[in-house]
C-alpha cells in the first residue's frame, strides 16, 4: 500500500510519519486490496484534523476525525477506517455462498 501524507499548517515529524503508517499497517490486515492512502493532517486553531481517503479495488472509502491531541485523531480515524472497510469486505463477500445457504434452508 502506498501512503501519500500531506500536512497543512502542520509540519510532519517522524515520529507523527512513522505513527501513521504504523496505524495504517492494521488496515492492510483485516483488507488487503489497498491500492493507496492520502491522509491529510491540518492544525486549525484548537483543534487538530486528520482526513483519509484509501482507494481500493471497486471504489473508495473516506473519513476524518478531529481531537486536541493529534495522536488521538489519528486513533479515531483508523477506528473509523476500520470499521469502513470491514464493512465493504462483508458486503464484497461471496454472494453465491449466502445463496446456497438460503437455498439448503427452504429445503
Amino acid at each position: 500500500m502506498q501512503i501519500n501524507l500531506t500536512g497543512h499548517h502542520i509540519d510532519i515529524t517522524d515520529a507523527l510519519k512513522s505513527y501513521v503508517e504504523n496505524k495504517l499497517e492494521r488496515l492492510s490486515r483485516h483488507f488487503d486490496h489497498v491500492i493507496n492512502a492520502h491522509v491529510v493532517l491540518t492544525v486549525e486553531k484548537l483543534e487538530q484534523k486528520v482526513e483519509a481517503t484509501l482507494h481500493i479495488n471497486g471504489g473508495t472509502i473516506f473519513a476524518d476525525a478531529t481531537h486536541e491531541d493529534m495522536y488521538a485523531a489519528i486513533d479515531a480515524l483508523i477506528d473509523k477506517l476500520d470499521r469502513q472497510v470491514l464493512r465493504y469486505k462483508e458486503k464484497k463477500g461471496n454472494h453465491r455462498g449466502n445463496a446456497a445457504k438460503m437455498i439448503e434452508t427452504e429445503e
